[in-house]
Protein backbone atom coordinates (compact mmCIF):
# COMPACT_ATOMS: atom_id res chain seq x y z
CA UNK A 1 0.00 0.00 0.00
CA UNK A 2 1.30 3.44 -0.90
CA UNK A 3 2.43 5.68 1.95
CA UNK A 4 1.70 9.40 1.94
CA UNK A 5 3.93 12.19 3.23
CA UNK A 6 1.14 14.44 4.45
CA UNK A 7 -2.41 14.33 5.69
CA UNK A 8 -4.99 14.14 2.92
CA UNK A 9 -8.72 14.09 3.31
CA UNK A 10 -10.74 12.71 0.46
CA UNK A 11 -14.45 13.34 0.51
CA UNK A 12 -16.23 11.58 -2.30
CA UNK A 13 -19.91 12.09 -1.72
CA UNK A 14 -21.80 15.02 -0.32
CA UNK A 15 -24.94 14.59 1.72
CA UNK A 16 -27.63 16.93 2.96
CA UNK A 17 -26.37 19.40 5.56
CA UNK A 18 -26.95 18.19 9.09
CA UNK A 19 -27.10 20.67 11.90
CA UNK A 20 -27.88 19.87 15.50
CA UNK A 21 -26.61 21.08 18.83
CA UNK A 22 -26.54 17.48 20.06
CA UNK A 23 -24.10 16.20 17.43
CA UNK A 24 -20.55 15.38 18.42
CA UNK A 25 -18.32 16.63 15.63
CA UNK A 26 -14.91 15.50 16.89
CA UNK A 27 -13.80 11.89 16.72
CA UNK A 28 -10.47 10.32 17.62
CA UNK A 29 -9.27 8.04 14.85
CA UNK A 30 -7.06 5.13 15.90
CA UNK A 31 -4.84 3.80 13.13
CA UNK A 32 -5.13 0.00 12.88
CA UNK A 33 -1.56 -0.19 11.55
CA UNK A 34 0.42 1.84 14.10
CA UNK A 35 -2.18 2.33 16.90
CA UNK A 36 -1.55 6.09 17.03
CA UNK A 37 -4.51 8.37 17.57
CA UNK A 38 -5.50 11.73 16.10
CA UNK A 39 -8.57 13.80 16.90
CA UNK A 40 -10.31 15.13 13.80
CA UNK A 41 -13.40 17.21 13.09
CA UNK A 42 -15.96 15.26 11.09
CA UNK A 43 -17.64 16.87 8.08
CA UNK A 44 -21.38 17.34 8.50
CA UNK A 45 -22.16 17.61 4.80
CA UNK A 46 -20.09 14.77 3.34
CA UNK A 47 -18.83 11.26 3.99
CA UNK A 48 -15.11 10.76 4.45
CA UNK A 49 -14.08 7.52 2.76
CA UNK A 50 -10.31 7.90 3.11
CA UNK A 51 -7.98 9.14 5.82
CA UNK A 52 -4.19 9.22 5.81
CA UNK A 53 -2.66 8.45 9.21
CA UNK A 54 -0.69 11.46 10.42
CA UNK A 55 1.92 9.18 12.00
CA UNK A 56 2.64 6.24 9.68
CA UNK A 57 1.11 7.56 6.43
CA UNK A 58 -1.15 4.54 5.92
CA UNK A 59 -4.27 5.15 3.83
CA UNK A 60 -7.31 4.08 5.85
CA UNK A 61 -10.56 3.02 4.20
CA UNK A 62 -13.86 2.02 5.84
CA UNK A 63 -14.22 -1.57 7.00
CA UNK A 64 -16.75 -3.67 5.05
CA UNK A 65 -20.24 -2.63 6.12
CA UNK A 66 -19.15 0.76 7.50
CA UNK A 67 -19.94 3.97 5.67
CA UNK A 68 -16.82 6.01 6.48
CA UNK A 69 -13.48 6.02 8.30
CA UNK A 70 -15.03 7.58 11.41
CA UNK A 71 -17.50 4.69 11.74
CA UNK A 72 -14.64 2.19 11.30
CA UNK A 73 -11.79 3.74 13.28
CA UNK A 74 -13.23 6.70 15.19
CA UNK A 75 -14.26 7.06 18.81
CA UNK A 76 -17.53 8.65 17.65
CA UNK A 77 -19.58 7.61 14.60
CA UNK A 78 -20.26 10.10 11.81
CA UNK A 79 -23.07 12.70 12.16
CA UNK A 80 -25.67 10.86 10.00
CA UNK A 81 -25.24 7.68 12.07
CA UNK A 82 -25.44 9.70 15.31
CA UNK A 83 -28.83 10.94 14.13
CA UNK A 84 -30.02 7.42 13.34
CA UNK A 85 -29.84 7.88 9.58
CA UNK A 86 -28.00 5.94 6.95
CA UNK A 87 -24.65 7.37 6.01
CA UNK A 88 -23.90 8.23 2.40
Amino acid sequence: MKKFDRVDFVILETIQPIMSDSLILESTITCPHCAQQATETMPVNACQYFYVCTFCGELLKPKPGDCCVFCSYGSVPCPPIQQGNHCC
